[in-house]
């Protein structure tokens, strides 16, 4: 369990650094020049190997959880303030290209508003900012609730709070679902051309219970369709709507076979390329843990990084388990 926690966080702020360069460039300039490997400056005149808001975000909560030993969403929030504020969890105490919708809710917890009253409600507020920050979660709800996580109504309830403290539409709500039930479907070993029936299976029983996402799951209807793989490039959008984002990080994660392909897949459609990449990477680091030794390397500030990995991973496993 301590590589796949490893893999998946790395998986994600590798690949978000794969992508920071190039964000928000058309997926016909990338075609003219693709992104092949791990460069440097670009959009926001950064050094290779600098990672962004989605991986800063994912550290404060892996990072609450792993001190406070439990979910703590004043602590969450907390450290999210923190980051924006202050700069901490970043490369190089810089913080940058923060999202409206995270920049709001931030500010209502600072101005006193309840954790779990920060997030936004209405339907223009479903951009990717949850789902970019939550791979720690499917490791905690795994060793917490076992491989029957998602039969479990307590799994659904720490999801969608860890959502709304930023974003908390039902759409977001329910795409962190989809994303969280197949990260636990790959802990429990299920093979990739089974993890879409067996992930998604448990998200349709939820809302059968519960129809009032029924509407929300909608959104997300050609995921549960058995040619979702098959679908052409020029049909997937890599936008920051997170029901885009959310398509276009699997759909690079079940036409590849590795983590390097994944990840250059999802940087080179294109627009929102760091935080695309980077839910696309939690996913192929996970499955596949084969993430290059020399993007590893130009991480920077992996001090930082393997801190919060190490207290993160002593919090959720025993000792003599890891």
């Amino acid at each position: 369990m301590k590589d796949k926690i490893y893999t998946t966080l790395y998986g994600a702020i590798v690949a978000d650094a794969v992508g920071v360069p190039v964000e928000f460039l058309s997926r016909e300039e990338l075609k003219e020049n693709p992104v092949t490997d791990m460069r440097g400056f670009g959009t926001f005149y950064l050094p290779k190997g600098s990672w962004s808001d989605d991986s800063s975000m994912m550290l404060c909560l892996a990072d609450s959880i792993g001190i406070q030993g439990k979910i703590d969403y004043e602590d969450i929030m907390s450290r999210f303030w923190e980051w924006y504020a202050n700069s901490k969890y970043t490369p190089d105490n810089d913080t940058f290209d923060i999202g409206r919708t995270c920049y709001r809710a931030i500010k209502n917890f600072h101005t006193g508003k309840a954790p779990l009253d920060c997030g936004l409600t209405s339907e223009s507020d479903n951009g990717n900012g949850s789902l970019m920050r939550i791979a720690p979660l499917p490791l905690y709800v795994f060793q917490k609730f076992g491989s029957s996580a998602m039969d479990n109504e307590k799994s659904f309830e720490l999801i969608h709070d860890i959502s709304r403290l930023t974003h908390g539409h039902e759409i977001s709500l329910i795409g962190c679902d989809i994303y969280c039930s197949i990260m636990i479907e790959i802990l429990k070993g299920t093979q990739k051309d089974s993890l879409q029936n067996c992930g998604l299976e448990k998200i349709a029983a939820y809302v059968r219970k519960y129809p009032q996402y029924g509407q929300a799951l909608q959104t997300y209807e050609r995921i549960f369709h058995t040619n979702f793989k098959n679908i052409p490039e020029e049909e997937i959008k890599s936008s920051g709507y997170i029901v885009d984002t959310l398509e276009a990080a699997l759909w690079c994660f079940l036409n590849t076979d590795n983590y390097r392909d994944c990840v250059l897949k999802a940087v080179n459609l294109g627009a929102d390329t760091d935080t695309v990449a980077c839910v696309a990477g939690s996913i192929a680091g996970l499955y596949y843990g084969d993430i290059p030794k020399e993007w590893i390397k130009d991480i920077r500030n992996k001090q930082l990084i393997d801190d919060v990995i190490t207290r993160f991973t002593k919090a959720i496993i025993p000792v003599n388990h890891q």
